[in-house]
Parts: C-alpha cells; structure tokens; sequence
C-alpha cells in the first residue's frame, strides 16, 4: 500500500536489491515463481558460512538458494533459501518483514492469470482507499511469504508506482511489522535519513483476516520513502494478538527472512552490524561489500554496495 512521504534530505537507501524468503522446499518455488511470475532462475548457490553468519543465522551455511527475477528488472530479485518450516508459524501475524510487494501491468488480469495456481488469494482486487487508481490484491505462497500485486490504472507519469515494463514487474514495497510503529521509524530516520510519512490508522483486511480483527480495526500505517523513485518501505504497528516471530536459534526467520537494500557507501553508515561489511560471492553482490544489520522489529536489513 503506498502513502505521501514528506521529502527531506536525500536518504543514504537507494533501492530494493533482494527480497528473500526461507523456503521448505526449493523446487516449488522454481516451479511457482518461474511458471506463475514469469520469472527466471538467474543464479544457483549454497550460502557460504561468512554470509550466513553475517545474517546471523549459521545453520544456513551451506544450504542452497536460488535467485531469481524479472526480465523487465533483471537485477531486482527474490531470492529462496532453503530452510525447515517453523511450527507455529502463520503469516501476517508476527513482527518483522511480512509482504512483498510487486508493481504488475493489471492486477484484474493477474489474478485471473493466477487461477488454478499454488499461490493462495486471501485478497481480491481492490482499489486502495485514499489513492483510487492503485488496484491491489494478495496471495500467499507455499513458504509462507505473502505478495501483494499492485498496479497503476491511471496517469503513470504522475504515479508513485515504477513502470512495470511487462505483465509482472519488480519489488517496490516491503512491508514491516512490528510492536512499536514510533521505533521502527526513528530507527529508519535514525541511521538512513528517511522520512516518514503521518502515521494513520488504516484498516488492513488481509491483516485483520489473519489475526481474527474487527473489520473496523485500524492498524498504524507509515510509509518512507528510499532515495529511487518507487522504493518504499511500509511500516505496520500491529497489536495483541500479533507476536514476535518463531525461530530456530541460529536459522534465518521463516517466511520472508531478509530485505535486501543498496547504498553508494556503507562508509557512510554508522549503525551497528551483524559481522563487519564484506565482500560475498554472487551475483546479487557483483564483487561489492554488504553488511546486515538487526532493525527495531527484529528484522534483518542487508545492505550493499553499488
């Protein structure tokens, strides 16, 4: 969901890189994401015991990944890492990152492309209050991640949204949940200069659903802006019943575990991370140092170069 953003100085974020979700099972992701998104494989890997424990998460050393993305945006990826399924797990109902959300050509022609797939709708099509133009719907898929599909359906050249280029287009909005929407924020103005749009209470049906909600319900909603036109993080203040998410000590976080983000320079941040920055095979990094830092939710935040 996209929101106003008060322009400040220029953050030092420049745009989503990675989104990554912890996947049971590899291969139906493949079949899924290439079959349903249209997206190609453009990398397969195991993680390498420094990148896992840059993430923190050192039973991932060695498990396999893969990586994959859009023609149209070849180098904005989603990317599957294999890891067990965590009992008590539900989307939409716990603190960290929580939706992926990709910009499509027709949301209505999507989700009609979507029948008979593996990927369940638990939101039709709707236009977004406040902003009639932008048509969204929801599906979660079997990892557990859940992706909004989103479209501009009037005046691209005065819409927030980034040009699809082609029917299913790139991650443009993570969504983030966490206990205290006030912290999330200074965190994100703290240590990358973003500003926040007012928070408003807004009512999320997918939300709701998942966490039994009143309808009327209205969660604490912000959005801040990424340097690159049509980057956007949307923060969540979610309340009782929502938890902090399970996860097995020393594995990543289940669903959707990593958001990925690039800077000019990490020289320039000063926040505390994980392991020290680093230079890491493949081809999400190309050569370029990245470092992973721990957000006010509990959220994992990789950062690299460009």
């Amino acid at each position: 969901m996209v929101g106003a953003v008060v322009s400040r100085a220029e953050p030092l974020l420049q745009r989503f890189r990675i989104a990554t979700i912890a996947a049971p099972d590899l291969r139906k992701v493949e079949a899924d994401y290439t079959r349903w998104l249209g997206y190609r494989v453009r990398e397969r890997g195991k993680v390498s015991g420094a990148l896992a424990a840059s993430w923190d998460a050192p039973r991932a050393a060695g498990r396999p990944y893969i990586l994959l993305s859009s023609d149209t945006h070849p180098d904005v990826f989603v990317r599957a890492v294999g890891a067990p399924a965590v009992p008590g797990y539900r989307p939409l109902t716990t603190h960290g990152w929580n939706s992926i959300e990709i910009v499509v050509e027709d949301a209505d022609a999507t989700r009609a492309r979507f029948r008979g797939s593996p990927f369940r709708v638990i939101g039709e099509p709707a236009n977004l209050k406040g902003y009639p133009s932008i048509r969204a719907f929801q599906v979660e898929g079997r990892s557990g991640e859940v992706l909004y599909l989103t479209a501009e359906t009037g005046d691209r050249s005065r819409s927030p949204l980034p040009p699809p280029r082609g029917p299913i287009g790139r991650v443009f909005i993570m969504v983030l949940a966490g206990p205290d929407i006030q912290a999330m924020i200074d965190w994100y103005s703290t240590w990358f200069g973003l500003a926040s749009s007012p928070v408003r209470p807004s009512p999320i049906g997918v939300v709701q659903r998942a966490q039994g909600l009143p309808v009327e319900h209205g969660t604490p909603l912000a959005t801040l802006r990424l340097a690159q036109q049509g980057n956007l993080f949307e923060l969540d203040g979610y309340t009782p019943p929502a938890t902090p998410r399970p996860r097995a000590p020393g594995d990543l976080p289940p669903g959707i575990a990593i958001t990925t983000v690039a800077v000019r320079s990490l020289d320039a941040l000063q926040l505390p991370f994980i392991a020290p920055p680093a230079v890491h095979d493949g081809l999400a990094y190309g050569g370029r140092r990245s470092a992973t830092a721990r957000g006010a939710a509990g959220e994992l935040l990789e950062i690299v170069e460009e």
